[in-house]
């Protein structure tokens, strides 16, 4: 069951990168040597973990900082594969910071009884509907009649696209057909075999299937559609959290000051430097470097803390609940799921 919680941005991480990095040369996965070493309790050294991929994007500078003993804190690193390595460590009490789906965050404040905080949202929507060959999709409306190949029956992607599509008068199955595959590797295959095919993707897959696919053309992003949805607030397609255990933030609030604070300017970073950026992505074994130069831009890593996330989080969340409550743990968190510095 913990699995079906958040199976969908898992799978689709792990699907991304199990495509991209099967080439890769050995040498090359000992880059990260650094980051994925085993996570080890030291006086004054902060746990960091983030989940490969879009939520480990936005700590490469401060990675590098780190490693180069340029940061405020002194950090002690670990990038793992899969949600479920991160609830193992959290349940252990191994990580005092760590990058996630909002989801998961959801769940975990849930499941640990309010042992964890969001601190800051560290990515949007990084959902596209994308078609192959033509261009006769521009908008949501554009799909009424038409077949949408995606995967994660259930889950996150199905939950938010139902809920732009019923924004815009359209009854999924009915007004829009979905065919559903087990993983995201199948939906691009039936993308490929259909030449005139139309798919919800998330970014950075997309960027990795349009190199394999040249006619793959984006149509529009799914965050955008969203903000227009009547009644809905913008910008609270929320796709990553940072999240804090609530102990270590509640005994050290000037190390969490000055971790936000370097975050933020990783961030910053990252997206005003994308050539150097996806230097970084590919050293730490993030993403390589050439899908890492092509997807930064579109990847929506960003940093907003306080009321305006709790705001954003809290929006998505319920929109989420009245999809499938079990994605985020059964039920929305209260006020003390947000860390709001003071």
């Amino acid at each position: 069951m913990k699995k079906r919680f958040f199976n969908v941005f898992a799978l689709i991480m792990v699907l991304i990168f199990t495509v991209i990095s099967c080439g890769e040369k050995k040498e090359e996965k000992k880059q990260d040597t650094q980051v994925t070493q085993e996570v080890k309790k030291e006086d004054g050294v902060i746990r960091v973990a983030a989940i490969k991929g879009p939520p480990a994007m936005g700590f490469v500078k401060l990675f590098a900082d780190n490693e180069e003993g340029k940061t405020l804190n002194k950090y002690d690193t670990k990038i793992v594969s899969t949600p479920d390595e991160m609830i193992a460590m959290i349940g252990k009490g191994e990580v005092d910071i760590a990058s996630i789906p909002s989801n998961l965050a959801s769940v975990l404040y849930n499941k640990t009884e309010g042992k964890i905080q969001v601190a800051s949202i560290i990515a949007f929507g990084i959902l596209y509907v994308v078609e192959n060959g033509g261009e006769t999709v521009k908008s949501v409306k554009d799909l009424k009649g038409k077949t949408l190949y995606l995967n994660g029956k259930g889950a996150t992607p199905e939950i938010v696209l139902n809920y732009v599509l019923k924004g815009n008068g359209l009854e999924p199955g009915k007004d829009v057909k979905l065919e559903f595959k087990s993983e995201a590797a199948e939906v691009v295959s039936a993308l490929a075999n259909d030449p005139k095919g139309i798919a919800l993707l998330n970014q950075p897959f997309v960027t990795v299937a349009q190199a394999k696919n040249p006619n793959l053309k984006v149509a529009f992003a799914l965050a955008d559609e969203w903000d227009k949805v009547p009644g809905t607030k913008k910008g609270s397609q929320v796709s990553g959290v940072i999240v804090f255990n609530k102990e270590f933030a509640e005994k050290n609030p000037e190390k969490v000051a000055n971790f936000l604070k370097e975050y933020e300017q990783s961030v910053k970073y990252l997206n005003e430097n994308v050539d150097e950026g996806a230097k970084l992505l590919g050293k730490y074994n993030i993403i390589p470097e050439p899908i890492a130069k092509k997807a930064i831009p579109k990847t929506n890593v960003t940093f907003v803390a306080g009321e305006e996330m709790k705001e954003k989080i809290s929006e998505y969340l319920r929109i989420l609940h009245e999809g499938n409550p079990k994605i985020i743990g059964g039920k929305v968190p209260g006020d003390d799921f947000y860390y709001i510095q003071k």
